[in-house]
C-alpha cells in the first residue's frame, strides 16, 4: 500500500514518524515546507523525499537509519545538496549532516590526516587546518559549500585532481554503517 508520502512499505506515515521522533535525537521534519527544500539539490531533478532527519550526532543517525530498516523505509545521505546529477534526491528518508555533525574531530600532522564527520563542508575544513599547514586536495567547483560526505559518495575531485587526486585517493579509512546495519 503506498500511503499520501508514497512510502509503500507495511508501515504508515504515523507509525514510522512517531518512531523517529521517539528514538532518534535530532531534528524530525515531516511538514511540506522541509520536504519541498530537499526534493532538489543543484541538478535539475526534483523528487520529494518521505522525511527528513537531522541527526544531532552521527549515533543519532544510526538511529534513523535502523528505524527506517524497520520500517522497511529507503534512506538517503545528504550533505551539501551540491551534487549535479540528483544524488540527494530521492522518495526515502533524507538524513542531513550538515546543521550538527560537521566537526573536525582530530588532526595528526605527522601522519598528514584528520578526522571529520560527514557534513563538514570543505572550505570549512581547509580553514581549520591552515595553521598545521594541511590541506584537503580535492576542489569540486562547489568547494566553498560542497560537504566531505557527499564528497566520498559522489568521488569528488574537481580542477586540481591532477595534482591531488579524487576522493578516493585522499581517504586513509571511514566508518562506514549499511542499511542492514552492518558497521566496518
Amino acid at each position: 500500500m503506498t500511503d499520501t508520502l508514497g512510502v509503500t512499505t507495511r508501515t504508515t506515515q504515523e507509525d514510522l514518524e512517531r518512531d523517529l521522533r521517539q528514538r532518534v535525537d535530532g531534528e524530525v521534519r515531516f511538514d511540506d515546507g522541509s520536504r519541498a527544500a530537499y526534493s532538489t539539490d543543484a541538478s535539475n531533478f526534483r523528487q520529494v523525499p518521505i522525511a527528513v532527519v537531522v541527526p544531532r550526532t552521527v549515533a543519532a543517525a544510526a538511529e534513523a537509519i535502523a528505524v527506517c530498516r524497520e520500517h522497511q523505509v529507503p534512506v538517503l545521505s545528504r550533505g551539501g545538496g551540491t551534487s549535479l546529477a540528483g544524488q540527494c534526491t530521492n522518495t526515502a528518508v533524507v538524513l542531513d549532516w550538515t546543521k550538527y555533525c560537521h566537526r573536525l574531530l582530530s588532526v595528526d600532522e605527522e601522519n598528514r590526516t584528520c578526522v571529520v564527520e560527514p557534513g563538514i563542508v570543505l572550505d570549512d575544513l581547509n580553514r581549520q587546518l591552515a595553521s598545521t599547514g594541511l590541506r584537503y586536495g580535492p576542489q569540486p567547483s562547489t568547494h566553498r559549500s560542497c560537504t566531505l560526505g557527499g564528497m566520498i559518495g559522489n568521488n569528488s575531485c574537481g580542477a586540481s585532481a591532477q595534482r591531488t587526486g579524487k576522493v578516493v585517493d585522499n581517504i586513509a579509512a571511514l566508518e562506514v554503517l549499511t542499511y542492514d546495519g552492518a558497521q566496518f
